[in-house]
């Protein structure tokens, strides 16, 4: 694959480097790779003997949660088992706690509780779970909230911004976010909240779009976007975009495909989707996909993975890519379950 792939970087780029500014004249003329994407989705999952799937196992569940909603979003979900995949989920499920580990034999953690969620969600298999069941994993989710408002990820208790939007996510999917204290859960990721309009882990942490995205997906689920500057914050975020069409996470930064969505999702909710160049960002995430063996990379020439592969595709969905199911910026699943679970609509295109 790396020889097939190193053929291809010579003979479109003969005698140079590639850099970012070089990135912008790739992905010219492309078309996603619809099928091929898929099938390389359904490998990942399949080939339990293949070395990325042994090597993942310590966030299996989140590359389940990748890969099915990256199908949902290419409209090809019927290419896994639905039986088969609500059984993986639920082998991951610890009765002791009610949460969700990675894989069969470890600890409950947040992350993973909601990866479960929303895989169960998108194959409208949450009734597959009990009732009781259901309780017991909205209380393990809400027993992880602190004095201060902010979540631990699990039992080690480790605060990070990310956890706020994982157990308010999970908790609003589950229909339960009356079990935490929504006022607190606010009141802290304002405080994570920067001179130039972005968010950080923890309070005074370095701004960030990974974690930008966190909290104003938290905020749009509580009803607090009102609360912040989105002019100042969207123009941070539009800054983000490269020479190369591409965006970063952080000033001075390489792009990768993963920020298009941490960045356009945030853009989305704040309704100011369009100040990006919509062009420039598609030629850059369709060079970043290996038109062989399928799947999408960080930037043009690298190795795909199952990563970079889901936001992608979910980043051509939110700037309208034809073909491609909507996707919803605030619960990275596809709009139309979000819709049926009676959570809200579609974001700005």
């Amino acid at each position: 694959r790396s020889a097939r792939r190193d053929a291809r970087r010579t003979m479109a780029t003969p005698g140079k480097d590639q850099d970012q500014n070089e990135d912008q004249n790739e992905g010219e003329g492309q078309v996603l790779c619809t099928e091929k994407h898929a099938q390389y989705i359904v490998s990942f999952h399949e080939d339990k003997c293949a070395y990325e799937y042994v090597a993942s196992e310590y966030l299996r569940l989140s590359g389940m949660y990748w890969g099915t909603t990256a199908l949902w979003l290419l409209k090809r979900e019927d290419m896994l088992n639905r039986e088969q995949v609500v059984a993986q989920v639920l082998a991951c499920r610890n009765e002791s706690d009610g949460g969700f580990a990675s894989a069969e034999g470890h600890n409950s953690h947040l992350l993973y509780t909601l990866s479960a969620v929303q895989i169960l969600a998108n194959y409208r298999a949450l009734d597959t779970l009990s009732e009781r069941r259901v309780d017991q994993t909205a209380k393990y989710v809400a027993c992880l909230q602190n004095e201060d408002g902010s979540f631990n990820g699990d039992a080690w208790g480790e605060v990070d911004t990310r956890f706020s939007y994982c157990a308010i996510s999970c908790l609003s999917l589950l229909k339960r976010l009356d079990l935490v204290d929504t006022k607190k859960a606010k009141d802290f990721v304002l405080k994570c909240q920067n001179f130039d309009g972005g968010f950080g882990a923890r309070p005074g942490d370095e701004t960030h779009a990974g974690q930008i995205f966190c909290c104003v997906g938290a905020l749009d689920m509580l009803q607090a976007l009102d609360e912040i500057d989105k002019d100042r914050l969207g123009w941070w975020l539009c800054e983000r975009q490269t020479p190369g069409g591409g965006l970063n996470g952080r000033p001075q930064k390489k792009q990768d495909v993963c920020y298009t969505w941490w960045v356009l999702s945030s853009l989305s909710m704040m309704g100011r989707l369009h100040w990006v160049d919509r062009d420039a960002l598609v030629r850059f995430i369709l060079a970043c996909q290996d038109e062989i063996d399928g799947g999408i990379s960080d930037r043009p020439d690298d190795e795909a993975d199952i990563f970079h592969t889901f936001f992608g595709i979910a980043g051509l969905s939110l700037l309208g890519y034809e073909g491609l199911e909507p996707v919803n910026a605030t619960f990275a699943m596809p709009d139309k379950v979000i819709k049926g679970l009676g959570l809200g609509g579609e974001e700005e295109k």
